[in-house]
């Protein structure tokens, strides 16, 4: 696949469906006080949408779903539990996502500094690209994944970087566009969770959730 067309392909799809999601978000904290707090449990923080829709031509790329992966636990202190058979099964494979993403949020209302962010992509080597957002790239310079800011337009700025400010990062990537898709993906969550401490950001799922060793766990066995 050529490297711009890929680049527009993740961007394209990733960011449509964090639009979705962020939707969900909104929706989910009307109805409850106790929903997620997406920002540090900040309620008068204004967190914009991201809005991303790039094209080829006349023709605009259209957004894949990202695929339900559902988690099943056992509670020992579930006195009435007995194992069975079934239960001896390994769980079946969950099937491969078309977009892996997830996000790392800030833990102030202030967000990630424009220095700090540059500091700690370079310190895991995150290229800038031409769509001005953070990629890693391969040997043959072609991207594994990207890095977007969580607001629209998701684009990070190449100048007056102490006074930007972003509330959070997006990261995604495209398992079905890789040749060996576990081990970017191994590299993927190596280097967010680097960066969730160089920038003392919260690691968050694709529901939203806090990252579990279960869910990295589900995902690489379904590469």
């Amino acid at each position: 696949m050529d490297k711009e067309l890929l680049r527009i392909v993740i961007i394209a799809t990733g960011l449509m469906i964090i639009i979705g999601m962020l939707t969900w978000s909104y929706l989910r904290n009307k109805k409850s006080q106790e929903a997620m707090d997406f920002f540090d449990d900040s309620e008068d923080h204004d967190v914009k949408k991201p809005r991303y829709a790039p094209s080829m031509g006349d023709e605009k790329m259209d957004s894949e779903s990202l695929e339900t992966i559902d988690h099943h636990y056992f509670d020992p202190e579930d006195a009435t539990y007995e194992p069975d058979k079934d239960d001896l099964e390994p769980p079946p494979r969950v099937p491969v996502p078309s977009i892996i993403q997830f996000s790392l949020v800030a833990k102030t209302d202030q967000g990630f500094n424009g220095v700090d962010l540059i500091n700690a992509f370079g310190i895991v080597g995150l290229e800038y690209g031409s769509l001005k957002i953070y990629e890693r790239l391969d040997d043959n310079r072609l991207v594994d994944y990207g890095v977007a800011c969580m607001v629209e337009p998701g684009t990070f700025p190449d100048r007056d970087l102490d006074s930007f400010y972003c509330p959070g990062l997006v990261f995604f990537m495209q398992p079905g566009a890789l040749d060996d898709a576990q081990a970017v993906f191994d590299d993927y969550i190596e280097t967010i969770q680097i960066l969730a401490v160089e920038l003392d950001g919260i690691i968050r799922d694709h529901q939203r959730q806090t990252l579990t060793d279960a869910t990295i766990d589900s995902l690489r066995q379904s590469l």
